[in-house]
């Protein structure tokens, strides 16, 4: 049953998608000017009122049903009663529901004040009763702009204020860069009203949009995990602990989830991200992302046996569901285009949309399967691969022509491309299921870690034989190797397989192509390959580090990274981890010679299968609500001089429901970025703000880059 009713939801640059009713004005000329706005509804000339449950047509004004019109998709809308209920169709008839279902979904065609709607394939017509039903006869639908609704329940964003356009033409861009983040994972890669299938085998559970908002999109999760959560696939899959629990209930109350440390709950609800947006994040990359052994192993346990695990079918999956995402976000804007979530495919793009005031997004692509290229390992010692050239020709064309411009050469598991860089032993085990055969190392250089090293390479290996648990998981590995595992010599240890020749094939293509390269979960002698592939152009094809550089980053590889025009922004930093790795980042920057001014963003991985940022701790300096963004101490003159005026951030907080606070909890959420935004200005002052929102700027250079190098390794022969 729908929930929390008049909801306030401060204002910001989203319009009327913030909760409330618009002011009456002018009535409706477009089908899309409905969305979010409060009428009077009249059917061949006739207002609508109730009798009952029923909805039927009466004489006066005063005696009609006042709707709230919230946007279900574009030209798609639920007519929200003022008592909460929803004009909804079901068979021959048409009645107040309170729960949202199929028929409540209306299709509105028309404009210049004229209008029909349909749903489940019919019209809503007046029959001779002056009752509305479903028919054959489309009433003549108009719309009278009225007060007095009750606005449909919306996650609020708690910003106060208008976000900012600009820079000027020519001008660098101001705001902050996400360069790695998995909006398109969920339940279901639909706004609920298709069928395409969940991601991640049908074990993660909410959505980042859907049609029916907040209360379907992140309702209680217990069909999916059990009553309790003891059927959720983090217990044994991630955590390790078959008897963990937790409560099922999401919105508004959302006690036990999402939080920081929980795998397989939402944690992208398309309004999380607009705190962030209206925060100052410009730039987001978003990756279609899987782990095909992982997956296989929830459908088969835990999770819907109907899934799609292909690493490449359900990562493009995820990437096409984006452009329903940015529909639907249109929809709650005022129609196509007006959206503040942008697909973008150029640089240039990119800085027209953030000129607008506008999030620039960019397509990517997270698996080690990549363009099919599925390894397994033959008893013999030989190796199968399930991609050719000509595969990997034609899926980096129809990678390309989806949108997507940055990739993942390498992952978590071995490819027919090269080797995963090794950072988690348990990868080792996962890998088993999908290859058939476990890492081949060697040691480290210089142990792996140390003061050589940027980030550490590999990771020690457990030896020996399985002998625990009992779970599915550890018995299909028993079954699968008769208990035996690799022994492997003490220490940290890397993966002995590289780039293999069709990985060096892959590699030529991709940087030909012009697509953005990541080489984090790239072995680290693999990642050293791909810099001195693109050492080689001119100018340098610049690399991306956008989340921990999986596998290890040596200094000098770091150095190599920044000097290249790349970048190096860290995973999952709250306040305190951003300044420690700013201070870490400094001299490799400073040594590296670019002239490029000081840029660190950052790679949330948020639906990444990972935990959130953590708190800053108790002894830290508290963030105080609300507190303001573009103004005050620790905020440099580049703000005001821009024109950027400040913006009021409160806690995020559903009334009469959960409210998160980034202290005491960490980033449950994706919404709380704009919080550790104060918690960075907190721990680093103007020094740290700064090199925050310049990391747009850095990233959008970084690909104008990338596509002139494109032109360069165009030029020469392929691999």
């Amino acid at each position: 049953m729908l929930t929390v009713a008049a909801m306030v939801v401060a204002c910001g640059s989203s319009g009327s998608s913030s909760g409330g009713p618009v002011d009456v004005g002018e009535p409706p000329v477009s089908k899309y000017d409905l969305a979010n706005g409060c009428y009077l509804l009249r059917a061949d000339n006739q207002y609508i009122g109730r009798d009952g449950t029923a909805f039927v047509t009466t004489a006066d004004a005063a005696g009609a049903e006042h709707f709230f019109m919230r946007a279900a998709g574009l030209g798609r809308y639920l007519f929200y009663t003022a008592d909460e209920t929803l004009l909804t169709a079901s068979g021959s008839s048409i009645s107040a529901d309170t729960s949202p279902a199929d028929g409540s979904d209306w299709t509105v065609d028309g404009g210049s004040g004229r209008f029909t709607a349909t749903t489940l394939e019919r019209s809503l017509m007046v029959d001779e009763t002056g009752t509305l039903v479903p028919g054959d006869t489309p009433a003549q639908l108009s719309f009278e702009p009225t007060t007095g609704c009750t606005p449909y329940p919306s996650m609020p964003v708690n910003v106060v204020g208008d976000t900012f356009t600009g820079p000027a033409a020519g001008e660098p861009v101001i705001g902050f860069a996400e360069v790695h983040a998995h909006m398109g994972m969920g339940s279901e890669l639909s706004d609920g009203s298709g069928d395409v299938g969940p991601s991640a085998g049908g074990v993660m559970y909410g959505q980042a949009i859907n049609r029916f908002g907040a209360p379907e999109a992140l309702k209680n999760c217990v069909l999916m995990h059990g009553p309790n959560g003891i059927l959720s696939a983090e217990n044994i899959l991630l955590d390790a602990d078959p008897l963990q629990t937790h409560d099922t209930q999401g919105w508004p109350s959302f006690i036990d989830w999402p939080k920081q440390d929980s795998f397989l709950h939402q944690q992208m609800y398309y309004r999380w991200v607009e705190r962030a947006y209206m925060a100052g994040l410009r730039v987001m990359v978003v990756h279609g992302t899987t782990i095909e052994a992982l997956c296989n192993l929830a459908r088969a346990t835990y999770g819907d046996k109907t899934a799609e695990c292909v690493d490449m079918e359900t990562g493009t999956q995820q990437v096409a569901f984006l452009y329903d995402i940015e529909q639907y976000i249109d929809a709650q804007e005022g129609g196509p285009g007006k959206g503040w979530f942008r697909i973008v495919k150029t640089p240039a793009e990119a800085r027209e949309i953030i000129a607008d005031g506008k999030l620039a997004v960019i397509l990517g692509l997270e698996f080690s399967n990549i363009f099919h290229c599925r390894l397994t390992y033959n008893l013999d010692g030989s190796e199968n691969s399930d991609c050719t050239r000509e595969d990997i020709d034609r899926e980096i064309d129809e990678a390309w022509d989806l949108g997507v411009r940055q990739v993942f050469p390498f992952h978590d598991v071995d490819s027919a491309l090269g080797g995963a860089g090794i950072f988690s032993s348990v990868l080792n085990y996962v890998g088993f299921l999908d290859t058939r055969g476990f890492w081949k190392t060697y040691d480290c250089p210089d142990g792996g870690e140390g003061d050589t090293y940027f980030y550490n390479a590999g990771a020690e290996l457990e030896t020996g034989a399985i002998t625990q648990f009992g779970d599915p998981v550890t018995q299909l590995l028993m079954d699968l190797t008769q208990g035996q595992l690799p022994i492997y010599p003490p220490g940290r240890q890397c993966n002995a397989r590289t780039v293999t020749e069709l990985g060096e094939y892959a590699i030529d293509k991709i940087m030909k192509k012009g697509f953005v390269l990541d080489i984090d979960h790239a072995e680290l002698l693999s990642k050293q390959y791909m810099l001195d592939k693109g050492a080689a152009l001119t100018p340098n094809y610049p690399m991306v580090s956008g989340h921990g550089g999986q596998g290890g980053i040596s200094n000098a590889q770091a150095e190599q990274i920044i000097r290249q025009g790349g970048i190096i922004y860290p995973a999952l930093p709250n306040g305190a981890d951003f300044v420690e790795f700013l201070d870490q980042i400094k001299p490799i920057w400073e040594a590296s010679g670019t002239d490029r001014p000081l840029s660190v963003g950052y790679g949330a991985d948020a639906n990444g299968l990972r935990t959130l940022p953590r708190s800053r701790g108790a002894g830290a300096e508290p963030i105080e609500y609300p507190f303001t963004l573009f103004s005050g101490d620790g905020w440099g003159p580049q703000f005001a001089a821009a024109g950027i005026r400040p913006v009021q951030v409160d806690a995020l907080s559903i009334p009469g429901g959960k409210t998160w606070i980034m202290d005491e909890e960490g980033m449950s959420n994706y919404g709380l970025v704009a919080d550790i935004v104060e918690g960075i200005r907190i721990e680093g002052g103007q020094d740290a703000v700064t090199a925050l929102y310049n990391s747009a700027e850095t990233y959008l250079q970084l690909w104008e880059q990338t596509l002139v190098a494109s032109e360069s390794a165009r030029q020469q022969p392929s691999e």
